[in-house]
């Protein structure tokens, strides 16, 4: 079987579990959600196990830090795992809501019914956790679902998507409701992006370049962000001790993250009192410092900071510090070098925090909180599918919602239009 013919199978395959899937009952679904949860408990040495292959074989391809802790399923991340299947679980069903009923003057009642999507492919890199979260949200919002993780990973997946298996098993629902695409083969991808008769929409994850190509070259619609240019902002009434320890975090909580922080704005007139001690801060972690010519008046030692830096998602712990006069600077500097993703504004003014809510135009916009918190589990959804900078048809961290779509329907009593 060649490469067309295997994804089309699995297309196949995965469209008619959808049907099933779409009218499933929601005790089958969160039934499913807890058996997974249950396994992937259960196998946790097998899992580790299947990781430690990937992690060797990343080690001799000289991956780095950042892509070998991506790729890493200690044993507080597998428990994280089982723990996002039952949060999922817990959370309300989307499928079947209906929202915004009324009565037209015809006597027609008319609102809106949340449905499935349909058939969503994944494609994503080094993040193994990615095939139990996303098979969690596919299944609870009623959704089939096509996974393609990376080569680095295909081990720890395979073993996920084994308890997975089980677990829909478990709960009477169909195995080929969540698939795993089991070649590394690259073609795999072209052609799973370019089958819209079985697949709805197409959610990549990863590095920007396999980003930008599945955009390019898809012909199924695409939920996505290419990177994460995130933003803070200390401005003049900021608590000084509070815009530390939040840029501190937004940086260094985790580098090779999407929500990091990568560019501070501070404003001038608190820029002397704040840079030195946070530059301490930030050199005793290891993180390489660039500024505009203003920092560098205060951090003369810090590397020069270049239009390049201000487009860079570093993903390590590089950072770009550039000092601004006031507000609408900031909110400049954000509107050209942004990705969209999330950006936030360390302050004590309610009116200038309001302005940077309402003007910042990016799927996360915070007030006094790092960055990091731009992030499925963070807001509730109790996992993500991803990030979505797009503005339609989700944005922000995709929950179950955002699995979703509407349809019209029409409750009559017999009336016919005149």
């Amino acid at each position: 079987m060649d490469i067309y013919q295997y994804i089309e199978q699995l297309g196949q395959q995965a469209r008619q579990a959808s049907r099933v899937l779409a009218k499933a009952e929601t005790a089958a679904k969160n039934h499913a959600l807890h058996a997974i949860a249950d396994h992937v408990e259960n196998q946790a040495s097998a899992l580790q196990s299947a990781n430690q292959l990937d992690l060797d074989a990343g080690k001799q391809k000289g991956l780095d830090a950042a892509l070998l802790d991506r790729l890493t399923l200690t044993p507080a991340r597998i428990n994280a795992m089982a723990t996002g299947l039952r949060e999922i679980a817990a959370l309300p069903d989307p499928v079947g809501e209906i929202s915004g009923l009324t009565y037209r003057p015809s006597g027609i009642q008319l609102g809106q019914m949340r449905v499935p999507l349909g058939v969503i492919g994944i494609i994503y890199e080094s993040r193994p956790n990615v095939t139990v979260d996303a098979a969690g949200l596919c299944l609870k919002s009623g959704n089939a679902t096509i996974l393609r993780g990376g080569s680095e990973a295909l081990h720890s997946n395979k073993a996920i998507a084994q308890c997975v298996q089980y677990g829909l098993r478990d709960a009477g629902l169909p195995e080929t409701a969540v698939q795993l695409v089991e070649t590394t083969d690259r073609e795999a991808v072209g052609q799973l992006i370019t089958l819209p008769e079985y697949v709805d929409v197409i959610v990549p994850r990863g590095g920007k370049g396999l980003i930008e190509r599945i955009s390019q070259d898809a012909r199924v619609p695409v939920i996505k962000h290419l990177d994460g240019i995130c933003h803070v902002y200390v401005d003049a009434e900021a608590d000084l001790s509070m815009a530390t320890d939040i840029a501190f975090n937004a940086k260094c909580h985790r580098y090779g993250v999407c929500n990091a922080m990568e560019t501070l704005l501070v404003n001038g007139q608190i820029a002397a009192q704040l840079l030195p001690t946070l530059a301490e801060q930030f050199r005793n972690e290891g993180v390489v410092l660039r500024g505009c010519a203003e920092t560098r008046k205060i951090l003369p030692e810090i590397d020069v900071a270049t239009e390049e830096d201000w487009n860079t998602e570093y993903l390590a712990p590089v950072l770009s510090i550039r000092i601004v006069q006031n507000i609408d600077e900031a909110m400049d500097h954000i509107h050209q070098y942004s990705s969209g993703h999330t950006e936030t504004i360390v302050t004590e003014n309610y009116g200038l925090a309001r302005r940077f809510l309402r003007e910042v135009d990016s799927s996360s916009v915070m007030v006094n909180a790092s960055t990091r918190f731009a992030d499925g589990f963070e807001y509730g959804l109790g996992a993500e599918i991803g990030i979505s900078t797009d503005k339609l048809h989700a944005r922000g961290p995709v929950g179950l919602e955002g699995l979703t779509s509407q349809k019209w329907i029409v409750l009559g009593s017999g009336q016919i239009r005149k």
